[in-house]
C-alpha cells in the first residue's frame, strides 16, 4: 500500500505540474530576467556558477534590481557560490566551492561535507572517513568525480582490527587531497539524470578543468604546510614533531582559448599516535547460567548487588592500547581540453590517489581466569552489568598480555577517461563520456602482510581486579613472578615469553567500466528536455589469507627467551601513563607495559620455533567476486516559467535500470565426519571449489522537483523521487559454510550452513521532501525543510534448503545406505532407533565390510536389559570414523543468508542559516539536523535473535563564526554529532554497536600578504575530543581512543 499511496502521489504532483505549464504557457519566453534561471542539475553542473566569475558576483540581489560592485573573496566568495547553488538548483542541493585557487576550506573533504545540513562523518584516527546524510551511512551514499562512479576499497585494519575485510562500497574521503577540488555537491533528492545508489544522497567532487579559468596563459598555485600533531608526544622513542604537507596546481589556456591544460599534484604525511582502551567483548549470560557453580561461579564466589535481570553482561578481558599511526596521501590528476570549433569540446583526464596507512599497535591486556572470586554488579533494570570482577587465582598465576600488532595497507585509486561535448544543432547538444577506474587496497607491511600480530605475556599475575564503575577500565593486580617468572619482584622483560603469531593478507579491488551518453534540446527561456543512457560493468574483489604459528603457546612455556633472543627490540615503558582524560587508575605492575615491532619481533622467532617443529599454518583462504552490469536510461524535462507571474521551476523525469549480479568464490570445505552417536567433526577436505550465485533486477525510478518563488526571495520547493542503494557486497558474497546436524538427520538432526545472497534486491526509498528558503540579503539566506523516507528491502536472515559441495549424509537412514540398513534391522528387532544404536550398528557394518550377520551377532552379544554395553559402544566409536559413501544421498542444508524482509520509516527536519553583517566581514552560519525513524535498536534485546535497525541514524549539528576582510579570513567552527548506532549483531551475542557524542573545535585563519602570496594556520579539534563507542550499556565500553589537536601552518603562492 505504500507504494500505491506513493505513485497516486507522483501522478498527482505530475498533473499537476502539467496544469502548471498549460496556465503558464505564455510566459515560457518571459521570464524576468532578473531571476537565477534553473540549470539542468547535473553532477557537475548543478547549478553551476562559473568559479572565477563568481568570486565577484553578489548574491541576493534584489528582484529585478541593481546592486553595487562588491568584490567577495577567501571564505565569503566560498559561501556564496554554495548559495548560488543552492537557490538556482532544482531539488535540494547543497555545495562546497573552493575558497580561491588550490584552497579548500579544510584539509580533508569529510571535514568540510560535515558541515553542510544533513551530513555527519565518521573518523578514523581524527581524520574525516566515510559520511552520513540524513542518517544512511557511508553504503547508503552515492560518491562521483565529475558526474563519474567512483571506485572503492578499503581494508579497515584501525583500532586494532586487524582480521578485516574489504566487503563494503563506502568510498573513504582520506583518499582525496582537497587541494586539488573545486567544489562538493550534496544531491539530497532523487533526480532521473542521476546516477542511482544514494538513498541518503548522491555526492559528487568536481575538479578543476582548465577552459572554465576567464584567465589565459600560465596560472596555478603552490602551497606548502608543515602539521604538528599534538598526539606524537605519546610515540615511544624517536618522535617525529613535524611533517609536510606539499601542493601544487597548474593550469595552462591558450589566447585563442581553444585548449587547456592543467596538472594538479600534493604529497601529504601524518604521524599520530593515541592510547585506547578496547575490551575485547561483552557476553549475554542467563542469570541462572552465570550463578550456576561452574564456569562463572564457584561455591566460594561472594556476590555483591545480585542482580534478577533475565540476563547479565560479562566482560571477557580489559585491553589497554598504544598505537603509532604513519598516513603518507599522494594526488595527482590530470587534464587536457580541447575546443577546435565553438560547437565541439573534447577532455581527456586522468586521476591518480595512493594512501598508505601504517598502525603499529602494542596492547597490555588483563583476561580471567574463571571462575571469579568476587563479583559486583550494577543496578540496571534492564540488563545488569558485572561492573567489579576479581580472580585471586589460588592455583598460580597466569599471564599478562602484550601483543604487538604491525598493520598496514596501500590503498591506489587510478582513473582516465574521456568527454566529448557537441552542439551538433541549434538547441542540440550531445555530451559522450567514458572512463576505466580501479581501487585496490593490498597488504603494505614489509612482511607482505596487512596484520602481523605477535603476542607475548608474563605469566606474572597473582591476581587481579577490574573496576568499569566509571565507564572506563581500572585494572589493579598483584605480581608474582616468582612461579614462572625471573622472581627479582620486579615486572621486566625477563619475565616475557612467546604464545602465538598471526598473519592475515587481504586485499580488495574495484574495477568500474563506464560509458555514459546524454542528448539536451534546449527549449529556450530556460526549458530543456534531456534523454540519456549509461552501461557500468563493476567487479569487486576480496581475498583473505591467514595464518597461525605456535611459539610459547598460549601458556608461555619460553619465560626469558624474549630477552635473551630480542632484548634490544623490545622496549618497557608506561602505557597508562599516557591517558590524560580517560583514568585508569594505575599503580605497581601496572604501570609496566612492553613495545616492539610485530614484523621484527616475527622475523626473531618465526624461524627459531619453525626449526622446532612449529611451522606457520596457513587457513583455508577466502576469495570472493562480485560482477554488477547496469543498463540505465533516462528521460528528463525540466520548465522554467511563471505561476500567477510568479518565478516557477519544474523538473520531472523518470529512471529506469536493470542490474545483472554474478557472484563467485573460490573456496575449501570440510568434510562432516560422524564420530559417534551425535558428534560430527569437520575435516578439511583441501579441495578448492567454485561456487556461482546469480541476481537480477529492474528499478523505475521517478522523480519531481518543484520549486516557486511565492515572494520577493523567497523560494519553497516540494520534491518526489524513488531512490535506490544497493547491498554490500559482503551479503552477496556466494562463498558458503557447511556445518554437521546436532544429532542424525534420520532422527530430526538439521545440518546447517550460511552463505551470502547474489538475488538480494537494493533498498527502495520513496522520498518526499519540502523547503523554504529566504535570501534576505547578499550572502544570507535562512532555509527549513522537512524529509521523509520509506524505505523498502531492508535485510533481515532468511533460511533455504540446499545441498553444498556435493557432501553425502551417512546419517539419513535412506533405503540401500549403511544407515538405512541399521535403522531397518532395528527396528525389525524391536531395538530403540537412539543415536547411539544407529551409530554402532553402522560402524559395524563398515567394521564388517558390510556382512550384517556379523554385525548383528556382535550388536546383539553387547545388548541387554535395553541397552549396549558402554564399554563396547566406546570400544567402537574410536575405532570407527563414518564419512558419507555413494550409497548416502546429499545432505539437505538448513543455509541461513540475508534476505529482503523488512521495511523502514525515516523522517527528520533541517535548518540552517548564514549571514553576514553588512561590510562589517563579520558572519555566521549554522545548521541543525534531527532525523526519526522506526528503524531504532533496543539495546535490551534477546541476544538469541538477530537485531534489525539501521546503523549511521543520528542527529547532527554545527556552527561557524566567520571573519573575512582586509584578506584577513577566519573561521571558527563547531562541528557535533549525537549518539549513534554503528553496527548490530556483534559476537554470538547480536550486541549492538553505539558511537557516543561527537564535536570537535575547529579554526582556520588566513592572511593575504598580497595578491599571490597568503599564510594560513590551522587548529583541527582544539579540545582534543574523545572517541568512545559501547554496547548494550555505556558501561559497556567496546572502544575509547584519545585525540589531541594538531596544527598546520602554511602558505601558498598563487601566479
Amino acid at each position: 500500500m505504500k507504494h500505491l499511496n506513493f505513485w497516486s502521489t507522483l501522478a498527482l504532483s505530475t498533473s499537476l505540474g502539467a496544469m502548471a505549464i498549460a496556465g503558464a504557457t505564455p510566459a515560457l519566453a518571459q521570464t524576468a530576467g532578473g531571476e537565477p534561471s534553473a540549470t539542468n542539475a547535473q553532477p557537475g553542473t548543478a547549478g553551476s556558477v562559473d568559479e572565477d566569475t563568481a568570486r565577484n558576483a553578489p548574491v541576493g540581489a534584489e528582484e529585478g534590481g541593481a546592486t553595487d560592485d562588491i568584490v567577495v573573496t577567501g571564505i565569503r566568495a566560498s559561501l556564496n557560490r554554495a548559495i548560488d547553488i543552492k537557490r538556482n538548483s532544482p531539488g535540494v542541493v547543497d555545495a562546497i566551492s573552493a575558497e580561491d585557487i588550490g584552497k579548500f576550506p579544510d584539509t580533508n573533504l569529510a571535514e568540510s561535507l560535515q558541515r553542510i545540513t544533513g551530513v555527519s562523518i565518521n573518523r578514523v584516527n581524527g581524520e574525516g572517513s566515510q559520511v552520513a546524510v540524513r542518517g544512511f551511512s557511508g553504503a547508503y551514499n552515492l560518491v562521483t568525480i565529475n558526474g563519474r562512479q567512483l571506485p572503492a576499497s578499503n581494508v579497515d585494519t584501525s583500532g586494532g582490527n586487524g582480521f578485516a575485510r574489504g566487503a563494503g562500497r563506502s568510498f573513504d574521503f582520506q583518499n582525496i587531497a582537497s587541494e586539488g577540488v573545486s567544489g562538493l555537491e550534496v544531491y539530497k533528492t532523487g533526480r532521473a539524470a542521476v546516477p542511482t545508489g544514494g538513498i541518503g544522497a548522491a555526492i559528487n567532487i568536481v575538479t578543476r578543468k582548465p577552459l572554465d579559468s576567464r584567465e589565459t596563459g600560465v596560472t596555478g598555485s603552490i602551497g606548502a604546510k608543515a602539521l604538528y600533531d599534538n598526539s606524537v608526544e605519546d610515540s615511544v622513542g624517536k618522535k617525529v614533531r613535524v611533517t609536510p604537507e606539499v601542493s601544487g596546481l597548474l593550469n595552462y589556456v591558450n589566447e585563442e582559448n581553444t585548449f587547456g591544460a592543467a596538472v594538479f599534484g600534493s604529497y601529504q604525511l601524518r604521524r599520530s599516535a593515541s592510547v585506547q582502551s578496547t575490551p575485547n567483548y561483552w557476553n549475554v549470560v542467563p542469570n541462572a547460567t552465570f550463578f550456576t557453580p561452574g564456569t562463572y561461579v564457584n561455591a566460594q564466589t561472594v556476590i555483591e548487588n545480585r542482580p534478577t535481570t533475565p540476563y547479565v553482561l560479562v566482560p571477557n578481558d580489559s585491553r589497554y592500547a598504544l598505537s603509532e599511526n604513519r598516513r603518507e596521501r599522494i594526488n595527482f590528476q590530470g587534464i587536457l581540453q580541447f575546443r577546435p570549433a565553438d560547437n565541439l569540446e573534447l577532455s581527456i583526464d586522468s586521476l591518480f590517489a595512493q594512501n598508505r596507512l601504517r598502525e603499529l599497535r602494542s596492547e597490555q591486556t588483563n583476561w580471567f581466569n574463571r571462575p571469579f572470586s568476587r563479583v559486583t554488579f550494577d543496578d540496571n533494570p534492564n540488563m545488569a552489568s558485572a561492573v567489579v570482577l576479581t580472580d585471586y587465582l589460588p592455583s598460580g598465576p597466569k599471564d599478562e598480555g602484550f601483543e604487538q600488532q604491525a598493520l598496514a595497507t596501500r590503498s591506489r585509486l587510478a582513473s582516465v577517461g574521456g568527454n566529448v561535448k557537441w552542439d551538433f544543432a541549434d538547441n542540440f547538444t550531445l555530451t559522450v563520456d567514458a572512463h576505466h577506474s580501479v581501487s585496490r587496497t593490498t597488504p603494505d607491511n614489509p612482511n607482505g602482510t596487512s596484520a602481523t600480530l605477535f603476542s607475548m605475556g608474563a605469566p606474572v599475575v597473582g591476581n587481579h581486579t577490574l573496576d568499569f564503575t566509571t565507564g572506563f577500565p581500572q585494572q589493579s593486580q598483584i605480581l608474582n613472578d616468582c612461579v614462572k617468572g625471573n622472581c627479582n619482584n620486579v615486572l621486566d622483560a625477563g619475565d616475557l615469553g612467546t604464545q602465538i603469531a598471526r598473519t592475515v593478507y587481504a586485499r580488495q579491488t574495484q574495477r568500474i567500466d563506464q560509458a555514459q551518453a546524454r542528448l539536451g534540446w534546449d527549449l529556450g527561456g530556460g526549458s530543456r528536455f534531456d534523454v540519456g543512457a549509461s552501461y557500468t560493468d563493476s567487479e569487486m574483489r576480496s581475498t583473505q589469507a591467514q595464518s597461525q604459528q605456535t611459539l610459547g603457546n598460549w601458556g608461555i612455556e619460553d619465560t626469558g627467551l624474549v630477552q635473551q633472543l630480542a632484548g634490544d627490540l623490545v622496549d618497557t615503558y608506561c602505557l597508562t601513563c599516557k591517558f590524560d582524560k580517560f583514568n585508569p587508575n594505575a599503580s605497581g605492575a601496572s604501570l609496566v607495559a612492553f613495545r616492539g615491532n610485530a614484523v621484527d619481533l616475527l622475523d626473531v622467532f618465526g624461524p627459531y620455533y619453525a626449526s622446532r617443529g612449529n611451522a606457520s599454518i596457513p587457513s583455508a583462504p577466502a576469495d570472493d567476486l562480485v560482477n554488477e552490469k547496469i543498463w540505465a536510461a533516462f528521460g528528463q524535462f525540466t520548465w522554467n516559467g511563471e505561476v500567477a507571474g510568479r518565478p516557477t521551476n519544474l523538473v520531472i523525469g523518470a529512471r529506469y535500470e536493470k542490474t545483472r549480479v554474478r557472484s563467485d568464490a573460490v573456496q575449501t570445505y570440510n568434510n562432516i565426519v560422524w564420530t559417534s552417536d551425535n558428534d560430527f567433526r569437520g575435516d578439511a577436505s583441501g579441495i578448492f571449489t567454485s561456487v556461482r550465485q546469480r541476481g537480477s533486477y529492474e528499478n523505475l525510478l521517478p522523480a519531481v522537483d518543484f520549486s516557486i518563488e511565492p515572494i520577493r526571495n523567497v523560494k519553497a520547493r516540494v520534491s518526489f523521487s524513488r531512490t535506490i542503494a544497493r547491498p554490500d557486497y559482503g551479503n552477496l558474497f556466494a562463498t558458503a559454510t557447511a556445518s554437521a546436524p546436532g544429532r542424525p538427520t534420520l532422527l530430526g538432526g538439521t545440518p546447517g550452513g550460511s552463505s551470502g545472497n547474489a538475488n538480494l534486491q537494493p533498498l527502495q526509498s520513496d522520498n518526499f521532501d519540502v523547503s523554504v528558503e529566504w535570501y534576505y540579503k547578499p550572502s544570507s539566506f535562512v532555509s527549513v525543510g522537512f524529509f521523509d523516507k520509506r524505505v523498502a528491502n531492508f535485510l533481515g536472515t532468511g533460511v533455504v534448503q540446499q545441498t553444498l559441495f556435493g557432501l553425502r549424509d551417512p546419517t539419513s537412514g535412506a533405503a540401500g545406505s549403511r544407515s538405512g540398513v541399521a535403522a531397518a534391522y532395528l527396528r525389525t528387532a524391536g531395538r530403540d532407533l537412539s543415536d547411539v544404536n544407529l551409530f554402532t550398528y553402522t560402524a559395524l557394518l563398515i567394521q564388517n565390510n558390510g556382512n550384517q550377520a556379523a554385525a548383528t551377532q556382535q550388536f546383539e552379544a553387547n545388548y541387554s536389559n535395553g541397552a549396549l554395553n558402554q564399554g563396547f559402544v566406546d570400544s567402537v566409536l574410536n575405532q570407527i570414523d563414518i564419512s558419507g559413501d555413494s550409497n548416502d544421498p546429499l545432505f539437505n542444508f538448513s543455509v541461513s543468508q540475508p534476505i529482503n524482509n523488512r521495511e523502514g520509516r525515516i523522517n527528520g527536519f533541517e535548518l540552517a542559516w548564514t549571514n553576514f553583517f553588512g561590510d562589517t566581514g563579520f558572519g555566521f552560519a549554522g545548521s541543525y539536523t534531527k532525523v526519526n525513524g522506526d528503524v531504532n535498536v533496543d539495546p535490551f534485546a534477546d541476544p538469541t535473535v538477530n537485531i534489525f535497525a539501521l546503523t549511521g541514524l543520528g542527529d547532527s549539528a554545527n556552527a561557524t563564526g566567520i571573519y573575512d576582510k582586509n584578506g584577513i579570513s577566519a573561521r571558527v567552527a563547531y562541528n557535533w554529532r549525537a549518539k549513534y548506532l554503528a553496527a548490530t549483531n556483534q559476537g554470538a551475542d547480536r550486541n549492538p554497536l553505539f558511537v557516543a557524542p561527537f564535536g570537535t573545535l575547529d579554526v582556520n585563519i588566513s592572511y593575504d600578504l598580497n595578491d599571490s602570496i597568503a599564510v594560513t594556520l590551522e587548529g583541527i579539534n582544539l579540545t582534543g575530543e574523545s572517541v568512545r563507542t559501547y554496547g548494550r550499556t555505556k558501561r559497556n565500553l567496546v572502544f575509547a581512543q584519545e585525540l589531541k589537536p594538531r596544527f598546520l601552518l602554511g602558505a601558498r603562492y598563487r601566479f
